[in-house]
């Protein structure tokens, strides 16, 4: 896909110069408009990283959180709540990646209605790979500095917080 031209001027400060002249000043509509569209570009990065080793950026995520737990493995249910998902979006995802091979399912057997997820071998060899080429791209967060990335991260914790994502702690180094 062709890389979309450049705008010869920032057309959220043009919406945002519009919308006071219509409305008043609304700042939280260009910081909105601005996290959506930074979404959107670093969503496309990483899954252009991704994809070449037939991942999506979910996908890679669950693999991730796979590869953090003790055993390689992991409950349905609490694949969902760590990823903060629906219950379909992680049965999709999960199905995705056993058909890829990445990823194994059998039933729980502390739980006889549920389902563990184990991340394969080759699961592990791809999310090692992919992670080399995401930190090379610094998750597509290049245009900032370490101190910088970590204002992004604070500056939007309160936002999730106020979502309910979880209890307000002192964040985990």
């Amino acid at each position: 896909m062709p890389k979309p031209l450049s705008l010869p001027f920032d057309p959220i400060a043009r919406a945002d110069e519009l919308w006071k002249q219509r409305w008043g000043s609304v700042p939280s509509m260009a910081a909105i408009t601005s996290i959506m569209r930074a979404q959107q570009i670093l969503l496309g990065q990483v899954d252009a990283v991704v994809k070449t080793y037939g991942l999506t950026f979910a996908r890679y995520e669950a693999l991730v959180l796979l590869t953090f737990s003790k055993a390689g493995e992991l409950p349905m249910s609490k694949i969902g709540e760590r990823l903060m998902v629906h219950p379909t979006s992680v049965t999709n995802t999960v199905d995705r990646l056993v058909t890829a091979g990445f990823v194994d399912k059998r039933p729980n057997p502390n739980d006889g209605r549920g389902t563990l997820a184990s991340i394969t071998d080759k699961g592990r060899e791809v999310v090692e790979a992919a992670t080399r080429d995401l930190m090379a791209m610094d998750f597509g967060l290049g245009a900032y500095d370490a101190e910088e990335c970590t204002e992004i991260f604070t500056m939007l914790r309160p936002l999730r917080v106020a979502a309910n994502d979880f209890e307000d702690a002192p964040a985990v180094d």
